[in-house]
């Protein structure tokens, strides 16, 4: 079977565009990576090389033996479709979870994003948190989310409930809230740890000044996800910019859709 038609990977180029569509991809902004287990490779192993082993920055054994399709570095997102074989590879995590190979694509010579550790140990939390049910972790440049970190106390309760205010579907969609990262150097191991500190926790984590993090099951939830999360931050500032609100939804009306809903609200935001 050709790669270039599974399923990871045109969703994959698909949500790129649509990423960039929205302008949260500028230059080479964001990076995005899909677990593949390797039953879902089986299909395509006869388009896969064996590539140089990489020793990862600490043992990984969560993810051994599993299969990564990771953006490369510098990649712009708006190239990723018409370009997938040189935007896009494919990274295999050793069976002791300690190095890995690139066993596809880069075919310019490129390597995965730089934010690749803090991919991995998202992976780790979420594979532990969804009993392996989420697959993808995407990083992205969303505007207004990142201008609300410059107006709002950055933590959880505060930004959480906000933006839950602004849309009945906040809550229903994202009820575990928003993990909140103060700005810290991007590509390091220290914002990878804390990252996946989080993501025990939540399935969105906004780093301040810079972008989020969102993981999920699949590329249309966490796209999703996102979106929702964003278009209630671009409500909030307009209301903000407005003067302020005037009236909004209650902790009670809150507490009602998630009852109606059957989601758990995350702990000390409607306490």
């Amino acid at each position: 079977m050709d790669i270039l038609k599974a399923p990871f990977l045109t969703d994959m180029t698909r949500v790129s565009e649509q990423i960039y569509a929205k302008g949260w991809g500028e230059a080479n902004g964001g990076n995005i990576s899909i677990r593949i287990t390797p039953k879902e490779m089986l299909p395509f192993e006869k388009s896969l090389c064996v590539g140089q082993e990489v020793t990862l920055p600490f043992a990984m054994p969560d993810l051994a033996g599993d299969y990564f399709l990771v953006t490369g570095t510098g990649v712009f997102f708006r190239n990723i479709a018409s370009s997938p074989l040189e935007s896009l590879g494919i990274v295999h995590i050793n069976p002791n979870g300690e190095t890995y190979s690139v066993v596809w694509g880069y075919s310019t010579g490129g390597r995965p994003t730089s934010e690749l550790p803090s991919h991995l140990l998202s992976h780790v939390a979420r594979k532990k948190a969804s009993g392996g049910q989420d697959t993808v972790v995407l990083h992205t440049h969303t505007t207004n989310l990142i201008a609300l970190s410059f107006v709002l106390p950055l933590d959880m309760a505060t930004v959480t409930r906000e933006l839950w205010e602004m849309m009945s579907e906040c809550l229903v969609l994202f009820p575990d809230g928003i993990g909140i990262l103060d700005w810290m150097l991007p590509g390091q191991l220290d914002i990878g740890h804390e990252t996946a500190r989080l993501m025990e926790k939540h399935h969105l984590v906004l780093w301040a000044h810079h972008g989020i993090f969102g993981a999920g099951k699949n590329m249309d939830q966490v796209f999703g996800l996102i979106e929702t999360a964003e278009k209630a931050a671009e409500m909030l500032l307009k209301v903000m910019a407005a003067g302020g609100k005037q009236q909004a939804i209650s902790t009670e009306q809150l507490k009602a859709l998630a009852k109606t809903f059957n989601v758990t609200p995350q702990t000390g935001v409607l306490d």
